[in-house]
């Protein structure tokens, strides 16, 4: 995640890319558009690998695909917000939404990410599992 909140952690910090959006948006449409907002590329043509559903611990609601694809981290690039910082300062900056891309294997990325999202690595390694 990014912004100063979150500057610094890596434990339980990092998540999916993800955005909200409504009953009248496709979940897969929009989880493509926020991909792209939030990377500056689009997402991977292939097999995507649908990861189901998780509830994070402040009830967001949060629905992952995982594709095969060929990313370079340092070719990523987040779109901002605005952000008052510090607080209560009355001084706006601007901060990516996302701070840093970057692989990592499967236990880094279960330490790394919001612990609800866990499941979403759960879910991938059963599903790749069962190609092999």
């Amino acid at each position: 995640m990014g912004g100063p909140l979150w500057a610094r952690r890596e434990d339980a910090a990092w998540t999916v890319v993800k955005g909200e959006y409504d009953e009248r948006e496709d979940a897969l449409a929009a989880a493509r558009r926020e991909f792209e907002e939030e990377t500056g590329v689009p997402p991977g043509a292939g097999e995507l690998l649908e990861l189901g559903e998780v509830r994070q611990a402040g009830g967001k609601r949060v629905t992952a695909w995982a594709v095969e694809t060929d990313l370079d981290p340092a070719e990523l690039h987040s779109n901002t917000f605005e952000l008052e910082w510090p607080p209560r300062s009355g001084r706006t900056q601007e901060f990516p939404e996302i701070d840093r891309y970057e692989w990592c294997g499967t236990e880094d990325a279960r330490r790394r990410l919001v612990k609800a999202q866990g499941a979403f690595l759960d879910r991938l390694v059963e599903l790749l599992g069962t190609r092999s």
